[in-house]
C-alpha cells in the first residue's frame, strides 16, 4: 500500500523569517494513487494582521482568521493526519519552509525536506519551458477548475491531487496492457459481451518501406 498525503497552505506573505505566517492548511489522503476521501482541513489564527496583497490572493482576512485556533493547537492532529507519509505539494519549497518554521517555533520536529514530491519540479521536468502553474496544469490535462477564483488550501489540494495523477501517468498510472496467455480471457469479458480478437500482425511491404523512404527524403529534416 503506498499512502502520500497531498497538501496545500495559505500564508500572510512569502517568508516566515519576515514574520509571516500560516493562515490555512488543506490536506488529503492518497492510497495507492487513489483518493480515500480522508482530508485534514483548517484555517489558522496567524496572531498578526493579514497584508492587503495576500488578502487578494486567498480571501482570508483577519476579522475572519481571528476566531481559528492558532497552529500550536492543531499541530499534533496535522501530524498525526500526515504520519510519515510523502507530502505532494506544488512549490514544495515554500510550503514547507512554513510548515517547518511553524514546527520550529513550538519546539516540533521539523518535517524533511526528501519527504516532499514537488510537482511543479515534476512539470518543469515533463514539460520544459512551458508554464507550470497549478492553473496552466489544470488547463493542459483538463482538470475543471472553474472554482478557483481565489486560492484555497483544500481546493488547490483536490485539484493538484488530479494533477499529480496525470503527471504520474494518467488516473491509471500502473495499468499497462497484457497480451500474454492468460489475460485475453478477462479482457474479452469486459467488453460487453464481445468475442475477443487477438491483435492482428501488420508488417510493412518491402514496396511500401521503399516509397516510405522516398517520403522522407523530401521531408526537410525529417
Amino acid at each position: 500500500m503506498v499512502r502520500e498525503i497531498v497538501l496545500d497552505t495559505e500564508t500572510t506573505g512569502f517568508e516566515p523569517s519576515q514574520g509571516h505566517r500560516l493562515v490555512e492548511i488543506g490536506c488529503l489522503e492518497l492510497v495507492n494513487h487513489v483518493p480515500t476521501g480522508r482530508i485534514f482541513h483548517t484555517y489558522l489564527n496567524p496572531d498578526r494582521d493579514v497584508p492587503q496583497d495576500a488578502y487578494a490572493v486567498h480571501g482570508l482576512s483577519y476579522e475572519f482568521l481571528k476566531d481559528h485556533p492558532p497552529f500550536k493547537d492543531m499541530a499534533s492532529l496535522f501530524l498525526e493526519f500526515i504520519e510519515e507519509a510523502p507530502l505532494v505539494i506544488h512549490n514544495a519549497k515554500f510550503d514547507m519552509k512554513f510548515l517547518n518554521a511553524e514546527l520550529k517555533s513550538h519546539d516540533r520536529p521539523e518535517i524533511p525536506f526528501h519527504r516532499a514530491i514537488d510537482t511543479l519540479t515534476m512539470a518543469r521536468q515533463k514539460f520544459p519551458g512551458s508554464p507550470a502553474s497549478l492553473d496552466a496544469l489544470c488547463k493542459r490535462f483538463g482538470v475543471d477548475n472553474k472554482a478557483r477564483d481565489k486560492h484555497g488550501a483544500l481546493l488547490d489540494a483536490e485539484l493538484l491531487a488530479q494533477v499529480y495523477l496525470e503527471l504520474i501517468g494518467g488516473k491509471q498510472p500502473g495499468l499497462s496492457l497484457d497480451f500474454s496467455s492468460g489475460s485475453q480471457q478477462v479482457l474479452g469479458e469486459t467488453q460487453k459481451g464481445k468475442p475477443y480478437r487477438a491483435p492482428r500482425p501488420h508488417e510493412p511491404t518491402p514496396e511500401e518501406v521503399a516509397l516510405h523512404q522516398e517520403l522522407l527524403a523530401k521531408i526537410r529534416k525529417a
